[in-house]
């Protein structure tokens, strides 16, 4: 970079749970996307509203935006109508009543051990000594017998104060009280920290949207139910990356394109619905591009989209485009218009999984070292750009309370740096930056620029299958004239919750047993509900399991590395 310009670096969050409703009863199967409402995602945005210099991007998916609504309006109708909330660990938390047979008390228990063991269970005195009890009914459960409502209801109540987001630990005094008096909760205490759990689902959008509007966030979207787009189009780009992979006996999913572009279009429609703007990037779901999918983002009226290092190395390999002395920067891949953008695997994985153990101020000197010695080798190229890029929720629960002090330490320095200028996409395009051109793109996501973490495993060949299956019944059902209306709609959403990447994901032996147990489940459920949409009888198989897990990953699975072997 010269004397007077500043390296620009983008942070961006990407935001992002499955549909994890039972769409028949709009019942919610597992609570992730309202716990990571109270903690991260209003943490996230409470930390660029306190830092006058920050910028981000933040990326969600639509999906998940519905979701966020769906929760804040059923704790509201709980609470002023009586409505019953249709999520089973927020229910438990506020009804007078547990509920009385032995297997649901059981499993409530153990659903509240569903946390960081050290960050979040082990954390507050009050929560371990509930913990410890509920270890020990675990092995023992004849001891369920014995033991007091009052009991789950504490635990009830200490999970969620565990999940608390730290921004409002320090901040909200009913989460104050209710952690003060450690124990012996009663109705009202459940209820007041219900009304603020409500509260703050409720924040969620606004504050963002406030961030937005005031220009220190851009807001980005990705496919609506976030489904692998190259792979709708062609599972064969699988080959582009890794050309031994195995591959489904489905060839290709039939009518791919029609169902990419519906994720796009209703995507576009539910953002501006939230948000009230238009987004002009889009994170393909797991940063998954190919040839054909920036055909689709350029029809779609985007601007610029991103995606992993590997991707882009394997693309400049593909290419051999004349020297590229500094690769941080914007590209053009052929003569498509969208400005494509890459993760700097290095820096974005040393936030995901090594700086949790460090001291937050160590951490962010050793990054700013990281980006000055990039400003240094960029020196040439006025408009560099670093891409840091990685999930939004899941890394936090791994750093000291929530990565407050990490958080506050990277928006304070990095803002502040003379040579380091935080920015977005949206504000880098304005200045109509230089970009490098590439004569194609080698299709792959940002892990490991590959297409495996979804594709090539048996577990996740047969669950393309089982989804080929389902989508063949859709396409006789629509050929036959029987699904229309608001059948239709309903038929296209729940095949659109069957195409998302969430299940694909989780299939595989590498991954923790329960929650493979979670996501196999889900899948097969909402293929079933697939098949009683349109009038068809589910097949057999999806009474049976076919996949399990045993691993132990990094990070409990939840996050991977950009490079392999990393």
């Amino acid at each position: 970079m010269s004397d007077n310009t500043p390296l620009k670096v983008v942070l961006m969050w990407h935001m992002h749970q499955p549909e994890y409703r039972d769409l028949r009863i709009d019942e919610y199967q597992l609570p992730w996307t309202y716990l990571h409402g109270i903690k991260d995602y209003v943490d996230m945005a409470a930390h660029i509203e306190r830092n006058t210099n920050a910028r981000a991007v933040f990326n969600f998916a639509p999906v998940l935006l519905d979701q966020i609504q769906d929760y804040t309006k059923q704790i509201s109708d709980y609470l002023n109508l009586g409505t019953p909330i249709r999520d089973k660990l927020l229910s438990a938390l506020a009804e007078p009543v547990l509920p009385v047979d032995e297997q649901s008390c059981r499993k409530l228990i153990l659903d509240c051990l569903r946390a960081n063991q050290t960050h979040i269970i082990d954390r507050f005195k009050p929560y371990k000594k509930l913990s410890d009890i509920a270890n020990i009914i675990s092995d023992k459960p004849e001891m369920l017998t014995y033991m007091a409502d009052q009991y789950i209801f504490d635990l009830l109540v200490w999970y969620h104060l565990g999940w608390m987001g730290e921004t409002v630990r320090h901040g909200n005094e009913t989460v104050k009280q209710l952690m003060q008096k450690e124990k012996s909760y009663t109705l009202h205490d459940r209820r007041r920290l219900l009304g603020v759990i409500g509260e703050l689902m409720g924040s969620i959008i606004p504050r963002y949207k406030a961030l937005a509007l005031q220009g220190k966030i851009e807001l980005a979207m990705s496919p609506y139910a976030h489904p692998i787009i190259p792979l709708l189009l062609d599972i064969k780009s699988t080959h582009e990356a890794m050309p031994d992979a195995n591959l489904p006996i489905l060839e290709n999913y039939p009518g791919g394109e029609q169902r990419a572009q519906w994720h796009l279009e209703k995507g576009i429609k539910t953002f501006q619905h939230h948000f009230g703007i238009t987004p002009v990037g889009c994170w393909p779901s797991e940063g998954s591009l190919s040839n054909e999918t920036l055909r689709l983002l350029d029809e779609s009226g985007f601007s610029w989209t991103a995606s992993g290092g590997t991707v882009l190395h394997n693309s400049i390999n593909a290419s051999e485009p004349e020297d590229i002395p500094c690769i941080h920067q914007s590209y053009h891949i052929n003569d498509n218009p969208v400005n494509c953008y890459f993760r700097d695997d290095g820096l974005s994985d040393l936030i995901g999984f090594n700086y949790s153990n460090w001291h937050a101020d160590d951490a962010v000197a050793n990054l700013v070292h990281h980006l000055e010695n990039i400003s240094k080798a960029c020196a040439d190229n006025p408009d560099s750009i670093v891409s840091i890029i990685l999930d939004g929720e899941n890394a936090w629960e791994y750093y000291p309370e929530n990565g407050y002090y990490f958080l506050d330490a990277l928006y304070e320095q990095l803002g502040n740096h003379p040579d380091i200028e935080l920015t977005t996409y949206k504000q880098h395009l304005s200045t109509q930056p230089q970009t490098t051109t590439l004569d194609t793109l080698v299709a792959g996501s940002w892990v490991y620029g590959t297409f495996s973490t979804w594709i090539g495993d048996n577990d996740k060949n047969r669950a393309w299958d089982m989804l080929g299956d389902a989508k063949h019944a859709f396409d006789k059902a629509m050929q036959a004239g029987t699904l229309k209306g608001d059948r239709l709609k309903k038929a296209e959403h729940q095949l659109a919750i069957c195409e998302g990447s969430d299940w694909f994901w989780w299939f595989g032996d590498y991954n923790p047993a329960n929650t493979v147990s979670d996501f196999e489940h889900l899948f097969r459920l909402n293929l079933s509900i697939l098949y009683r949409i349109i009038n068809q009888n589910p097949p057999d198989y999806l009474s049976q399991t076919f996949t399990h897990g045993s691993g132990t990953p990094a990070m409990g699975g939840v996050m991977r590395p950009g490079q392999e072997n990393t």
